[in-house]
């Protein structure tokens, strides 16, 4: 979306500078290049995943806690389905369960995720059976169904977390999201070991393809986020 609205931007700017509208279509055709072969779009994906140290193998002991990040939900033929981002996310809380169950001596999975976009169910209630489907005991699953956002995914997450007393915690979410969750965790006391469930990496090339595309928007997404976070802090909203 930030990325579709900066190109609407600059085909205003071209309707009311008329006089410089060909410099304005050539700098947006060139942007266009460096995202879509990939040469823009994977410093932006870095800029997004910067200073995050991912855990391989998350420590695991006594009480321990996965929260899993929601990911959306999409409409595919004709069902309500997680995005494939949010599936890796499942499956990767899935492995990291059963792992847990062999260590610890409590291995819950919180999953966070409301219905931000009105589908009817939230994205914990549509997640929770892939991940029984998957091995997870129901009494093993805490279904966190308010969030809309990344923030409120924290903010909502805490309190169950802390009222709990996990000994460890474990947040599973894509990398380019890992930053931003981090930040938001942290504002609530929450330090989690970072398990990425996914990585975006663009594809470098000298053709245009879609995914990059998609790569960027995400980044942008999280950048923008990001900097909202801190100019939030700074005036004392978060």
């Amino acid at each position: 979306m930030i990325l579709f609205d900066s190109f609407v931007l600059l085909f205003v700017a071209a309707a009311l500078w008329r006089k410089r509208r060909f410099a304005i279509a050539a700098t947006g055709l060139a942007l266009l290049l460096a995202i879509g072969t990939g040469w823009l779009a994977a410093p932006l994906v870095a800029l997004a995943e910067a200073g995050v140290e991912p855990v391989e193998a998350p420590a695991m002991r006594g009480h321990t806690a996965i929260i899993l990040l929601g990911g959306g939900i999409e409409h595919r033929h004709g069902e309500l389905v997680p995005p494939d981002d949010a599936l890796s996310r499942i499956v990767r809380a899935a492995e990291l369960h059963s792992v847990c169950q062999a260590i610890a001596s409590q291995c819950d999975i919180v999953v966070t995720g409301g219905d931000p976009h009105h589908h009817g169910i939230s994205e914990a209630q549509l997640y929770a059976p892939l991940l029984r489907e998957r091995g997870v005991a129901e009494r093993d699953l805490i279904l966190e169904t308010r969030s809309r956002t990344t923030y409120e995914n924290a903010k909502y997450t805490a309190p169950i977390l802390l009222a709990q007393h996990y000994d460890v915690t474990i947040l599973v979410t894509s990398s380019y999201q890992m930053r931003r969750a981090l930040l938001d965790f942290a504002r609530f006391d929450i330090e989690p070991q970072p398990v990425y469930a996914n990585q975006l990496r663009p594809i470098l090339g000298w053709r245009p393809v879609w995914h990059n595309f998609v790569a960027a928007s995400r980044a942008l997404h999280e950048i923008a986020g990001i900097m909202q976070f801190y100019a939030y802090r700074r005036l004392g909203w978060f």
